[in-house]
């Protein structure tokens, strides 16, 4: 991007200040935790807080691609002689990358840590924030790739994936709230 000064008109500056919000609410659930802790499970559910984080960046990430690219940037291709209907039901002889990428997101793999998933929460953020700047319309729209959640024929506009991003940020961030209370019995709030 050269440098230039983008102006941000009023819907985007309360669309991105909503964002941030939520960001940071999610991020704070993780205050002063160790490594160790923001990859504990300590609900039934399989989530963590450092995954949390990762998945909803790699989610915002994906999606800035998509208000860029268009559906190019969102491939959900399985491999071949796999159905959509073996995908469902686990029953897949081969799973695409997408898909085992998608279930890493949620959990602290060897090597990661807080401070580093943050770090890379925090890039992803600041691109976010360029793109959406950059725009020149927030009613442009794309075709939503093909897959079984999305409707045939669909389209998305940049201020609806905003609008996507910020509710999925903000769902995160009330999981977040009820994995860090039962770390230690805190919450961000």
């Amino acid at each position: 991007m050269t440098e230039q000064t983008l102006t941000v008109d009023p819907e985007r500056t309360a669309l991105l200040a909503e964002l941030a919000t939520a960001r940071a609410a999610l991020v704070a659930t993780t205050r002063g935790l160790t490594d160790e802790q923001a990859g504990a499970r300590p609900t039934a559910s399989t989530l963590c807080l450092g995954g949390l984080i990762k998945h909803v960046a790699s989610v915002e990430e994906g999606w800035m691609r998509f208000v860029v690219e268009g559906p190019s940037a969102m491939s959900y291709d399985l491999p071949e002689g796999v159905s959509w209907a073996d995908f469902a039901a686990g029953t897949a002889r081969e799973y695409p990358q997408w898909a085992i990428d998608h279930q890493n997101e949620f959990r602290m793999l060897p090597g990661d840590t807080l401070a580093g998933v943050v770090a890379r929460y925090e890039q992803v953020a600041a691109r976010s924030e360029e793109v959406v700047a950059a725009l020149p319309d927030l009613s442009a729209t794309h075709p939503l790739p093909e897959a079984p959640w999305n409707e045939p024929g669909g389209v998305r506009s940049a201020r609806q994936v905003l609008v996507h991003v910020i509710a999925e940020t903000a769902q995160h961030a009330g999981h977040a709230d009820i994995l860090r209370e039962s770390i230690d019995g805190r919450t961000a709030s």
